[in-house]
């Protein structure tokens, strides 16, 4: 009798054998980055023109005559530096009389370089918030190597000296802002169950001075599935408001207003912000709101009287309603005026709102301002409870950047950036294609005038595609230097998903929608190989964080349209992306891979899990930061190791600071951005 077969267990297949290169600090995982590093270094610093572009990026980032970009705090105007001398910075001071001249005499305020040395540190400047309207306290904001961590400490302006028993916070995700001289609202790490599922606090209190953080009251707690928690007091037109913001989702949130006692929901749509502005409550909408039989358009900026609103009052003053070309693109308040930015196909509008007459009476009157020719511009207020000046700031592909201030309505300008780059025979144009199911959508392209049309150009395309951000016109310095200078084609997609026609395009493009952002982003490389401005073996793209998942999405979908491929601080699996870091604060983006209908969205174009062995990919460089608390360097790690195992041509580079940005100064961004641009050279055949 033949005895039966014994069964030999076989394993199950590993679905995930990278899981080890999500431990961020781990030796193994750290000492396969460095290797991997020692590689890129060697392959790309090889690369003709690599130190020559190297020091030309380090001498514009470095350079002396850079445009300083200011804030007006009382009677200074501060500004954030960096160059050869201060790498890590410089915050320092001057009057708007000194500001004005060509070599403004700057008091320093801290140094940051002198603070890292003292404490043998590595912080970057992660910004400051200064109490209103004396600025005498600030609370300064700290990093370690450039994360979204922060720790906190109390200044003062005044006397220019830290605060030894003032507001201090460790490092954590924090949110803290001023209420009175003595008193802060102050979210952060609380200790266990303090921090929602997206790593951020969960519950805000209020804090006073001379009490242990331990001791501070709690006035709002939210969910562990919320996004974040903060409060914050605003000032304006001489009165205040104390208002809790509860995120619900990236695009969602419940605002309360806090009288000292109770936290009072403030009625409006989840999906809408509000705001406070003399008498008035704005609210800009992301989504229809239909009130009784009036439908106002998501895009719309609203005004109400807030007592009025309070009381439950919808008489509403449209001060934006959007167009098919139309969305808007930002509000700046002043003492009289509302200045409303605006965009149509992606190009800048300004209108001015004011009101006349006295009590119910008042009336909105609005004024066209005509925008600077052939530029992007912002504004920003100058001093909104004293005057209606405002900040101009103007930019474009090729015109470097011009700082004014409009003052009674008569622009003033301040500072005009030098050319860093030789623009002489580029031009911009504005393109328009038909992406899959019909959908117009824009890209702007840089390059020769006189371009040969014979699919010979190298270019690259450089997009993002999500969040209801807009990509619009502006100066890189370091573009023109590293590419276009060397004769290659950029390009500026403004892809669905993003804000360059406000919501409704943002929202076409999300979750079960998601392919959509691909699809423009195909025919655009498409529109380009098909009139011969490049071909697929002169095509790049590159993109960061969003952007980095465009890229890698690409990659994987459309292999035969690109020719190199730069992907920079990526999500790129996203089965994990929501248990990581900041991830599940990015689930009304993408959606929620625990849903198996939103999975069934999200496998289709996940990069980790649709990358074949069996696939002929373009060249690909990966770039993280050991130090990136918001996008895992996990997602750029495996995807990497999974490549090379399968024998793709791949190369990484994981940079040990720089957190989001990828970068703690200008050396560091020097080369972390040559060592992107020399890849494209590489790859595409690029002259240096």
């Amino acid at each position: 009798m033949v005895p039966a077969p014994v069964p030999v267990a076989v394993a199950p297949p590993v679905e995930d054998p990278y899981l080890w290169l999500e431990k961020i600090d781990d030796s193994k995982s750290l000492e396969w980055a460095r290797d991997q590093n020692l590689r890129s270094k060697s392959a790309l610093e090889a690369v003709p023109g690599f130190k020559e572009g190297q020091a030309r990026v380090l001498a514009i980032l470095d350079a002396k005559d850079k445009v300083p970009y200011a804030g007006k705090m009382g009677k200074y105007l501060y500004n954030f530096w960096r160059d050869g001398a201060s790498p890590r910075g410089l915050w320092r001071r001057t009057s708007y009389a000194d500001y004005a001249t060509d070599k403004p005499k700057w008091e320093t305020v801290i140094d940051v370089d002198a603070l890292n040395k003292a404490e043998s540190a590595s912080w970057v400047w992660n910004g400051d918030a200064c109490l209103y309207p004396k600025y005498e306290r600030c609370l300064i904001f700290l990093s370690r190597g450039g994360g979204d961590s922060i720790v906190v400490r109390e200044f003062n302006l005044a006397k220019k000296t830290w605060v030894d028993d003032g507001f201090k916070l460790p490092e954590s995700k924090s949110s803290i802002a001023w209420k009175d001289d003595n008193t802060v609202f102050v979210s952060t790490n609380f200790g266990p169950g303090s921090m929602t599922n997206s790593g951020y606090p969960r519950l805000t209190k209020e804090w006073k001075r001379g009490t242990p953080l331990s001791a501070a009251t709690t006035i709002f707690e939210g969910k562990d599935t919320d996004v974040d928690i903060a409060a914050a007091r605003q000032w304006d037109h001489d009165r205040t408001h104390d208002v809790i913001g509860r995120g619900l989702s990236a695009f969602a949130n419940e605002t309360f207003l806090w009288d000292g006692k109770t936290a009072t929901k403030i009625d409006k749509p989840d999906s809408a912000d509000i705001s406070f502005w003399d008498d008035q409550v704005l609210i800009t909408l992301r989504k229809d709101w239909v009130l009784g039989g009036t439908t106002w358009p998501a895009g719309s900026l609203l005004a109400a009287n807030e007592r009025d609103y309070f009381a439950g009052g919808r008489a509403f003053t449209p001060l934006f309603t959007p167009t098919p070309t139309t969305s808007l693109n930002g509000v700046t308040t002043t003492k009289t005026k509302l200045y409303v930015q605006t965009l149509e196909d992606v190009r800048d509008g300004l209108v001015a709102w004011t009101r006349t007459g006295a009590g119910k009476a008042r009336t909105w009157k609005w004024t066209k301002i005509p925008p600077p020719a052939g530029t992007s511009f912002s504004v920003g207020a100058w001093d909104g409870d004293e005057n209606d000046d405002y900040w101009m700031f103007e930019s474009g592909f090729l015109m470097p950047s011009t700082v004014s201030l409009v003052k009674n309505g008569k622009k003033i300008e301040l500072k005009h950036a030098k050319a860093r780059f030789d623009a002489s025979g580029l031009e911009v144009t504005q393109h328009f294609v038909t992406s899959k199911d019909g959908t117009r959508v824009p890209y702007f392209m840089v390059g020769k005038k006189d371009m040969t049309l014979d699919g010979n150009n190298p270019a690259v395309i450089e997009g993002y595609g999500g969040f209801e951000i807009s990509l619009t016109p502006t100066y890189s310095s370091l573009t023109g230097a590293l590419w276009l200078e060397r004769g290659g084609v950029y390009v500026v997609p403004n892809l669905r998903g993003g804000g360059e026609y406000g919501p409704k395009w943002h929202q076409a493009a999300t979750k079960l929608n998601r392919q959509r952002v691909y699809e423009d982003f195909a025919a655009i490389a498409e529109d380009l190989i098909a009139n011969k401005v490049t071909s697929p073996a002169k095509l790049g793209i590159m993109g960061g964080s969003n952007g980095g998942l465009l890229v890698g999405v690409m990659m994987t979908e459309r292999p035969e349209l690109f020719g190199a491929v730069v992907c920079e601080a990526p999500l790129l699996d996203m089965k994990r992306y929501s248990q990581l870091l900041a991830g599940a604060s990015w689930m009304e983006e993408y959606g929620d891979p625990a849903v198996p209908g939103e999975w069934a969205a999200i496998s289709k174009y996940s990069p980790y899990q649709n990358v074949h062995k069996e696939t002929r990919y373009p060249p690909v460089l990966f770039t993280t930061s050991t130090r990136d608390d918001r996008v895992h360097p996990g997602h750029a790690r495996k995807m990497a190791a999974r490549m090379i195992e399968q024998g793709h041509d791949v190369l990484f580079y994981e940079n040990i600071e720089g957190g989001h940005a990828g970068a703690a100064d200008n050396g560091q961004r020097a080369f972390m951005s040559t060592l992107a641009y020399a890849f494209l050279w590489k790859q595409l055949g690029v002259h240096t």
